[in-house]
């Protein structure tokens, strides 16, 4: 996909999304603050973020329980590992699913978090048919990074990312801190 055709993408999806959370009754944003919302904070896209990666599967898959907000746990599958280089750093980050869902969840934290963006950690959803691109290859855009619903609201409840999958590097992508006097 060329440069300018895929920031177009990224810029729809955003607004697809700010008109979800303004009007649609399943909005995380409380009913009583939709009237003020003016939108979520992003990143500019930014290509640099947009990687092409081997997911390095794992043979033996195990489960791993990982804490969620309101202190329950939730099981998932260790799926496997993806590498890239960023900011000079090597990074790893853990992709996982969730009992019988055909996608890849990848949470992470990075030096961001907390400041710019959602303490807790920022998410990333593996579509098969998306993001797949053949040949042990998925498509890894830190653009797309998203808040969990948790930020929003208190009436959700979400993963925490594990410390496995926390990066020692900014990740200046995808979706920053919910304003809410925005």
């Amino acid at each position: 996909m060329e440069p300018s055709a895929w920031k177009e993408q990224v810029e729809r999806e955003r607004e697809f999304k700010n008109n979800f959370f303004k009007a649609h009754p399943r909005s995380p944003i409380p009913d009583l603050e939709r009237d003020k919302f003016k939108g979520l904070n992003y990143y500019p896209p930014n290509l640099d973020y947009r990687f092409e990666l081997e997911l390095h599967e794992y043979e033996e898959k195990r489960t791993i329980k990982m804490k969620a907000t309101q202190g329950e746990e939730q099981e998932y599958i260790r799926w496997g590992e993806f590498r890239f280089k960023l900011h000079g750093r090597e990074c790893k980050l853990q992709a996982y699913k969730r009992g019988e869902e055909t996608w890849l969840f990848v949470s992470f934290r990075d030096k961001t978090s907390g400041k710019e963006t959602y303490g807790a950690g920022r998410y990333l959803d593996l579509q098969r048919e998306e993001h797949h691109l053949g040949g042990g290859k998925w498509l890894l855009d830190f653009n797309r990074a998203y808040n969990p619903w948790c930020a929003y609201s208190e009436a959700y409840t979400c993963p925490l990312t594990p410390t496995e999958n926390w990066l020692d590097v900014p990740i200046y992508a995808g979706e920053k801190n919910f304003d809410r006097k925005k």
